[in-house]
């Protein structure tokens, strides 16, 4: 990605943004791409986010490598959409501040990804499929796809989901998601999947052969196995998360005295004594 991000104004903080004033971010989308052969492809990490860690922020490394160097693919932005608050997740902090610590580690640490608060407004939970429709119509209809390495034409880019193997464990087991909603996001848009410690991804992907063509399973050359749940469990139990998470995020977090309750504790007992009632 050496092209120049998209010229304009500087953007409004997302997580200063609402339904009312809501404005799709495309300020780092490159405004051409640099060879005419490959498909322009963004990527889209929906997620909670709570907090955001380092391995979010990688995979969008592992997967542009990947793009670059196995597929046609050439990625001209990548974005992290943070869940709505009616998600109801155990450990889940309010939905502005998990934008604002993704806008923070985005701002700290690349040149190329975005955080689109889309989701996060929404005032209902939004399922992924509606997410990546969502991501179509803003960059191909309104954003009119993108400039070709020509100069002149323009050229609909492809929208991509892009998760961890957990992700793809659940969508491999009957009943959890919707079969047109996996018909929608692996058939028409697609999915990259980093490898994960504990996921068995031939398992997985064997319950999805159809979709097989549009999967791509990227293998961890370094294994990162930190997570939100730890992140939040160290911090719990006032531990360091420093290198763990972006420096601004651990800076956010002291500030705003996030995830030092024991809630997700409190949450599980609770479901404890509904199971034993």
């Amino acid at each position: 990605m050496t092209n120049e991000a998209a010229a304009g104004p500087a953007p409004q903080a997302v997580s200063d943004m609402t339904l009312d004033n809501y404005r799709f971010p495309s300020h780092r989308l490159l405004r051409q791409q640099n060879d005419s052969e490959r498909t322009p492809l963004v990527l889209v990490a929906c997620g909670s986010f709570s907090p955001i860690t380092y391995l979010h922020l990688r995979m969008f490394e592992m997967a542009n490598d990947y793009a670059r160097i196995n597929t046609q693919y050439e990625v001209v932005g990548g974005y992290l959409s943070p869940v709505s608050d009616a998600y109801k997740k155990a450990g889940l902090a309010e939905s502005r501040h998990r934008v604002r610590m993704c806008e923070l580690a985005a701002e700290e640490t690349s040149s190329w990804l975005m955080v689109d608060p889309w989701e996060a407004i929404q005032p209902d939970y939004m399922p992924t499929a509606k997410v990546l429709d969502h991501f179509e119509y803003e960059i191909n209809q309104v954003h009119n796809g993108i400039l070709a390495a020509d100069g002149e034409s323009r050229k609909s880019v492809k929208i991509m989901l892009l998760a961890g193997a957990d992700l793809i464990g659940t969508m491999s087991t009957p009943g959890v998601w919707a079969e047109k909603d996996l018909d929608h996001i692996l058939g028409n848009f697609g999915a990259m999947i980093v490898e994960r410690s504990g996921t068995d991804m031939d398992e997985a992907l064997a319950n999805l052969k159809q979709w097989e063509d549009n999967i791509h399973a990227i293998p961890q050359m370094i294994q990162n196995n930190v997570s939100s749940t730890k992140i939040r469990l160290f911090l719990r139990r006032d531990m360091s998360v420093q290198y763990l998470i972006p420096a601004s995020v651990i800076q956010y977090i002291d500030q705003h005295k996030l995830y030092t309750d024991d809630g997700e504790t409190k949450t599980k007992d609770k479901e404890k004594q509904k199971a034993t009632n």
